[in-house]
């Protein structure tokens, strides 16, 4: 992995002071002036900055990455930095510590998958009833034993480097009657049978992430799902990330909501310059795990909010049972009440799967404005469309079909559709813009934006659309370059923003 790059602004040098470990390069600047050729993911105040300083700071300077000692004396200018950084304190006499110890979790790449649920096995000792559940999940039935053994693996190893620390977590449902564990064995780099690591979590662990470090060296993980007992035992994914220690998830400040069946929301909040508006963007489909969006909300110089999830292959599209749902808009409503926002001075942002995240949690703010790219509302369309419009062009909107309706539901298809629209219908879209660019032969919701302008009844609302020729995955650079240039407008016209990049 590459060095965690720190920035120390002080007349004392680091480097002098305290043991620097290899994976650090610590940079001390005695003044700060011009912008570095390369970003820092650290940086240290251990002064007050010049006034010609703050500029530079503001626009190089992470969000959550920001720490400030006792000889940075706290003024106006210094607190609306520390404010716009979500700023830390630290003691000189903690330096040392978090150098050696917390500094490695502030790498600039941040990576997260799932194990394939392709390469999960059945163990050869379980002789009961197996069932697949399309991509999502595999179903185990019957007597596990009375002692813990193995149930199923992972035949697909994942790497661990020497000092790495990855997060792990596990979805999966099951009986009162079924005890599970989670067993991990790391071979040694190149060996196919020397054992140097071993971990075993239990049920109560597993109510949270749970971490593992290569302490011992280099080496594959091979992962094990253990049972004990009788019933039934969902394994829905099994989630490794590279960890942020207890920094955060995938970026320094990143959040992480649960629910009550194990379903997971991240959030990344950057107040930018806490002025209005706050830009909530919704990640679109991706198998690997992580936030979407960063930079080009970043370059808008707003406050923003990342949003991603990580059911299913690539993403759920945001719906879901009333207490998962509920989290987003509380995740929203959260960051809105900090900067002391109405829902007036929100956008929100989706392309492809994060359209339908943004349109229907619109819903919930009533936002200045909303835009979307390659809208995807009629998630019920998108699956039947599979079928002969667009075969095995996107089989996770079978896996999605299945997951959202109800398992007594006959008609799913028009029961996803209506899921959505019910409650757009119910919304009042008198003071929000659309600004909307889709695709004209959109293999995956032909009706997307035509659907959108027949809902949208509300006297006063606005809508600006541009259809682009090709199918729904061709050609998302038009799309995001208009966007873009629209988002731009908005920004200048409305809220009197004009400085991006």
């Amino acid at each position: 992995m590459d060095k965690i790059r720190v920035l120390q602004l002080g007349a004392e040098d680091w480097n002098k002071v305290y043991t620097v470990p290899n994976h650090v390069e610590l940079i001390n600047v005695p003044v700060f002036h011009q912008p570095p050729k390369e970003t820092f993911d650290i940086v240290f105040l251990d002064r007050q900055p010049l006034e010609e300083e703050y500029e530079v700071l503001h626009k190089e300077t992470k969000a959550h990455t920001l720490f400030l000692t006792e000889n940075a004396v706290m003024n106006q200018q210094l607190q609306y930095l520390y404010d716009c950084k979500c700023g830390k304190k630290m003691n000189r006499g903690q330096v040392q510590e978090f150098l050696l110890k917390e500094a490695r979790f502030y790498f600039s790449k941040p990576y997260g998958e799932k194990y394939s649920l392709n390469n999960l096995c059945v163990a050869e000792n379980f002789h009961g009833e197996i069932t697949w559940n399309g991509n999502r999940e595999m179903v185990l039935r019957g007597s596990f034993g009375k002692q813990m053994k193995q149930a199923a693996y992972w035949k697909n190893n994942i790497p661990l480097f020497r000092n790495q620390v990855i997060d792990l977590w596990l979805e999966y449902q099951k009986d009162p009657g079924v005890r599970i564990e989670l067993q991990l064995v790391q071979f040694a780099s190149g060996s196919l049978s020397t054992v140097i690591n071993r971990w075993r979590f239990d049920e109560t662990q597993l109510e949270n992430v749970v971490q593992i470090e290569g302490n011992k060296g280099d080496g594959p993980i091979f992962a094990s799902i253990c049972a004990s007992g009788e019933g039934q035992l969902r394994i829905i994914a099994l989630h490794d990330r590279y960890s942020r220690g207890k920094h955060g998830y995938f970026l320094p400040g990143g959040i992480r909501m649960v629910s009550s069946q194990r379903e997971e929301l991240f959030a990344y909040f950057d107040p930018g310059d806490r002025k209005p508006p706050l830009n909530v963007y919704f990640s679109g489909y991706k198998t690997r795990e992580g936030f979407e969006g960063y930079y080009m909300m970043k370059n808008m110089g707003c406050p923003f909010l990342l949003i991603a999830e990580t059911r299913l292959e690539g993403g759920c599209f945001y719906m879901g049972s009333e207490e998962y749902e509920a989290m987003y808009a509380q995740v929203i409503r959260k960051y809105m009440e900090e900067l002391g926002f109405t829902g007036d001075q929100v956008i929100l942002f989706g392309l492809s799967m994060g359209t339908t995240g943004a349109a229907y949690y619109s819903c919930n703010i009533h936002p200045h404005a909303v835009m979307l790219g390659k809208p995807l509302m009629n998630l019920g369309d998108i699956a039947a469309n599979e079928k002969l419009l667009r075969p095995g062009g996107f089989s996770t909107s079978l896996d999605v079909l299945e997951y959202l309706a109800p398992p007594e539901e006959k008609a799913k298809v028009q029961y996803l559709n209506q899921k959505f629209w019910k409650k757009f219908d119910a919304a009042d879209w008198s003071r929000t813009k659309f600004i909307v660019s889709y695709m004209i032969e959109d293999d995956y919701d032909s009706n997307g934006y035509r659907d959108l302008l027949d809902h949208l009844q509300s006297e006063g609302v606005q809508v600006y659309g541009k259809g682009i020729h090709g199918r729904h995955s061709d050609n998302s650079g038009a799309i995001v370059q208009w966007l873009t240039r629209q988002f731009q407008r908005l920004l200048e016209e409305d809220f009197g923003r004009r400085d991006f990049g």
